[in-house]
């Protein structure tokens, strides 16, 4: 009976309110208190030692915990340097000071918008369908297209008339801004959609909302041209739609089979998370508990009513699926994710291209923070415009992070004293604020991001996104899509000094300020703190140049001579050989033009011997004309020859549109551990400086006229 009465108390809203209001104020207690320096130390060694033994526990809980000990760390660390370190003396203190000071407060901010954005991933399972075909919704497949080669827009459209959905409710269309013949003629023939417009007004929103006026289907499943679905794509995410009548949007993860320019050049690919893993493996799943799942422009489902409703979507930006979800969410409708890749596509093929794409993204978080701010309007609950801040905040991150890489320099340069306290009780207050929030996000996020990459990746982009988010959000007109250049090749290694420079100059400047500190150590008259201050400053100093050295080794450009990647993935197949003999083998890898081959045994197939290949599916099977070209052991390498066009539908759904295919890979990987996450950035930064030091020396060698450069990157573009 009691129980039962301390229950009903617990559910009156009046309990509730008194009880959060006593745990903040108890946790402001916490994060006030001052300390001595002994004091802090027995404090953060305390807290940090119960959340190593939490780091291995399962569950949730554990994990909660861990984030308030990380919140009680960071929130002391920053009170203690607001109200005890900033008493700067001097301008240039005041400068250096105050700057550090800003960023280390952005940085915390999205410290705790990411934990809350990422503590309870909602983890959507697929719904099953109805097994009465007539509920099941119309369905129009836009695939968005505009200078991208036909070979990259023909396996999307083969793997989109694959569908598994009735063929009286599914219509493929091919959206093509550069109205040309050719692609006219491919849809002609294959029997899809061909859908153009006699302008390019809002690039790729303005080619989408051309084709809603002149299409019907009740719901939208919209692809990137080189973004190919498995034929399951619609079973598997519609059911939500079925359940939920104010269900708008529904976004599936983006998931690449070839490697992006870090995987590339570091040669990681999947064996550390990419960069956008994290964001498709965690935050969105995090975003989704919120009702705040964000479009992100290709892999999803949109009901055509509330799209409508909202004038299409979104051209005011030039993040158009980002704030399309905020339209939706405004209006009140629901948005969703499900975390199981059902389609795959190219990634960037070049560190500029890359870069450029992400300057496309910044400077559109940037315009949506300035024209229709999450915080500000109506339609939104608290949790969805945390979530939508948090996604804008992220993409400020440039000056931030270009300060903490220059900050020691400060010091080293110019004797700055951006902290006005001791170097002990810097360690004492700044060390468990750093080393619990990275052992809780290595909990967190273990599986899609390790420890001290997303360093990596902003030291990449810091310089180029600083400018067209700042401009962007001085003037949000500014700037104008771009399309992010897919399946091309790269024919020759190279070193990019023009994406390197600004990585080269803070590398230089770091080494020079490492050199004025030692000198300072020899030549200084220093006191026993001063000597710990410079300790600290070198120590930091040496840690940026790992994370810059990393980022010059992705300048250094590989080469890429398939103009259609090979997927790694081990299928039933066999070869039917001229004299009637038929040998089981499984593929080692797929493209659309061929397949590795591992035969059961060695067999002497001479090269230029004409086959044919068959590849399973349960008890489907396929068939397709092909030429050794590469023989090695059991190992057989075929080239397709000329396939008709129902061979190559045949193909693409034997192979890219597999159900599994994608999704076995998800989130597999070895899961991060820190020490060895550092030890990997190190040998990586290793492998930068030699990369530096190899091509500056060749550079002075060759004339300049002869420099092999790489594509010309304009930050402002």
């Amino acid at each position: 009976m009691v129980d039962l009465v301390n229950l009903q108390m617990w559910r009156h809203p009046i309990a509730r309110v008194i009880a959060g209001i006593l745990g903040i104020f108890l946790f402001v207690v916490v994060f006030t208190v001052p300390l001595d320096f002994w004091g802090q130390v027995i404090f953060a060694a305390v807290s940090f030692g119960c959340a190593l033994l939490l780091r291995k526990v399962p569950g949730r809980l554990p994990t909660l915990t861990m984030i308030v000990f990380s919140l009680t760390a960071s929130l002391r660390y920053i009170y203690w340097r607001i109200t005890e370190t900033t008493g700067f003396e001097g301008f240039v203190d005041t400068f250096f000071g105050t700057g550090l000071v800003l960023a280390e407060l952005y940085a915390l901010t999205v410290l705790l918008l990411g934990y809350f954005q990422t503590a309870w991933p909602l983890e959507r399972k697929p719904l099953p369908m109805p097994a009465n075909l007539t509920v099941w919704p119309s369905v129009d497949v836009l695939i968005p297209t505009y200078n991208e080669p036909l070979e990259v827009v023909r396996q999307t459209v083969f793997t989109a008339m694959g569908l598994d959905w009735p063929g009286d409710k599914l219509k493929v269309y091919v959206l093509d801004d550069g109205r040309r013949e050719e692609f006219r003629l491919f849809c002609e023939e294959v029997g899809v959609g061909y859908i153009t417009r006699d302008n390019n007004r809002h690039a790729k929103a303005g080619n989408i909302n051309s084709a809603l006026h002149v299409t019907s289907g009740e719901i939208v499943a919209i692809f990137d041209c080189d973004h190919v679905p498995t034929r399951s794509f619609l079973q598997i995410c519609m059911g939500w739609f079925l359940k939920d009548e104010k269900l708008a949007m529904l976004q599936t993860p983006h998931f690449f089979f070839s490697p992006d320019p870090f995987e590339k050049n570091l040669q990681t690919f999947r064996a550390i998370p990419n960069e956008g893993e994290l964001f498709y493996g965690l935050v969105q799943d995090g975003n989704d508990l919120w009702n705040a799942t964000f479009f992100c422009g290709s892999c999803a489902l949109i009901r055509r009513e509330p799209l409508m409703a909202i004038g299409g979507m979104a051209v005011e930006t030039v993040t158009e699926d980002a704030h399309t979800a905020l339209k939706l969410n405004r209006l009140g409708w629901n948005t969703a994710y499900l975390a199981i890749p059902q389609a795959a596509g190219l990634a960037t093929e070049s560190l500029a291209g890359h870069v450029g794409q992400r300057i496309r993204w910044a400077r559109g978080m940037a315009q949506i923070c300035r024209i229709d701010n999450p915080l500000l309007g109506p339609g939104l609950k608290l949790g969805q415009r945390l979530c939508y801040l948090n996604a804008m905040l992220h993409f400020f991150y440039g000056a931030p992070r270009l300060i903490f890489m220059t900050a020691p320099l400060a010091y080293l340069f110019f004797g700055a004293q951006v902290f006005q306290a001791t170097a002990l009780m810097i360690a004492a207050f700044a060390l468990p604020h750093l080393l619990h929030a990275g052992i809780t996000n290595s909990r967190m996020q273990g599986r899609f991001r390790h420890s001290f990459w997303n360093e990596v990746y902003e030291s990449v982009l810091a310089w180029y996104i600083l400018r067209p988010t700042i401009t962007a959000f001085i003037n949000p007109r500014l700037g104008k899509f771009n399309v992010t250049a897919k399946g091309g090749v790269i024919d020759k290694s190279y070193f990019d000094w023009g994406i390197a420079k600004p990585y080269v100059i803070l590398v230089l400047l770091s080494l020079i300020g490492i050199l004025v500190g030692a000198w300072r150590v020899f030549v200084g008259d220093f006191q026993r703190e001063q000597y710990t201050t410079l300790a600290i400053n070198l120590i930091w100093t040496g840690y940026n140049i790992i994370m810059l050295s990393a980022a010059i080794a992705v300048a250094s450009e590989s080469r890429q001579v398939r103009k259609t990647p090979r997927v790694i993935a081990s299928l039933r197949a066999s070869v039917s050989l001229a004299d009637g003999r038929v040998l089981a083998c499984r593929t080692e890898d797929f493209s659309q033009t061929g397949l590795g081959l591992a035969l059961t045994s060695e067999v002497e197939i001479p090269l230029g011997e004409r086959l044919y290949v068959s590849i399973y599916r349960d008890q489907d099977e396929a068939s397709f004309p092909a030429e050794v070209v590469f023989r090695r052991g059991n190992k057989l390498g075929v080239h397709f020859e000329e396939l008709t066009t129902m061979q190559q539908v045949a193909l693409a759904q034997m192979t890219f549109a597999r159900a599994d295919l994608w999704a076995q890979n998800w989130g597999r990987g070895e899961r991060d551990t820190p020490l060895k996450a550092f030890a990997g950035v190190m040998r990586i930064g290793a492998r930068g400086f030699g990369i530096f030091f190899t091509n500056a020396w060749r550079m002075l060698r060759v004339p300049r006229f002869s420099r092999r450069t790489g594509p010309t990157l304009k930050t402002g573009d």
